[in-house]
């Protein structure tokens, strides 16, 4: 049950963690998104299908969490089902995980994975890169898969090129497929080949339908909910992308009441399926 009680504080990072202003302004590129506002959209349909009787589902995926302790206590005390991206190897990573799990939210790996402006954008701690050898990537994931305690998936933490290349895909869909996690595509390239490699390998697959707040504005975050909303009409069911952005937190604050009545809210594992 989601609690409407006030926050609950997260704990300072472990021991063995050191944290300072300078660490903490450091923290990794959130996204890197498609060029010329070119976000790879599902259209919006224009007839509403018959079989839709119930409300329409939708996930909100909050991505890039465990480097702001404070955002992450914010989203957490909002009467409201999210599910937490949490990046491996980042210094708040299981106190959030561990609250979110108390509240019954779907936590999710933020997995990194090079983009195709690497190496001069770098994705961060625990990057699955296209130079490594087989036995390299499957560490690596294992790795990042076991720094994130309670995970029911994993989605994409960049990764416009790993995401292009099959055959580190198929390995990398292989473990998760062992894991028994599901997959969705944060659909950071056209020529993603993420979906085709969850059918194969049978894995439950989910893939963004709309980013929130790639511009960081609150008249364009809140036009964008809007879109989630008709998007989910339309199709049944839509996957957001957000990020732990103040502008985000008060936009979905603020339309709270107006989502509920249109929508149901739903954790990513709601909206994923295995590809026949």
């Amino acid at each position: 049950m989601i609690s409407r009680k006030q926050p609950i504080p997260l704990e300072q990072p472990q021991k063995n963690v050191s944290i300072s202003k300078k660490n903490l302004s450091q923290k990794p590129h959130f996204e890197i998104y498609p060029p010329n506002n070119h976000i790879l959209q599902q259209p919006v349909l224009k007839t509403k299908p018959d079989f839709l009787i119930k409300l329409p589902k939708v996930a909100i995926i909050i991505d890039d969490i465990g480097y702001d302790r404070f955002i992450a206590e914010k989203f957490l005390a909002l009467d409201a089902v999210f599910t937490f991206s949490i990046l491996p190897h980042s210094p708040f990573q299981k106190r959030i995980a561990r609250i979110a799990h108390m509240k019954g939210m779907d936590i999710m790996l933020h997995l990194p994975m090079e983009p195709i402006e690497y190496p001069t954008i770098n994705p961060g701690p625990g990057a699955l890169l296209t130079s490594m050898s087989p036995d390299q990537l499957i560490s690596q994931l294992k790795k990042d898969i076991n720094a994130v305690s309670t995970i029911k998936g994993v989605n994409n933490h960049m990764g416009s090129r790993m995401t292009t290349i099959s055959t580190q895909m198929y390995q990398i869909f292989s473990i998760l497929k062992k894991r028994d996690l599901f997959f969705i595509d944060s659909r950071t390239s056209a020529e993603s080949i993420c979906k085709p490699s969850a059918r194969l390998l049978k894995v439950p697959f989910g893939q963004r339908d709309v980013f929130l707040d790639h511009i960081k504005q609150p008249n364009f975050i809140r036009k964008k909910v809007k879109e989630l909303i008709r998007i989910a009409e339309n199709q049944g069911e839509a996957i957001a992308i957000a990020h732990p952005y103040e502008e985000t937190y008060h936009v979905l604050q603020d339309m709270l009441p107006e989502l509920k009545k249109k929508v149901d809210m739903v954790p990513a594992s709601a909206v994923v399926h295995i590809i026949d």
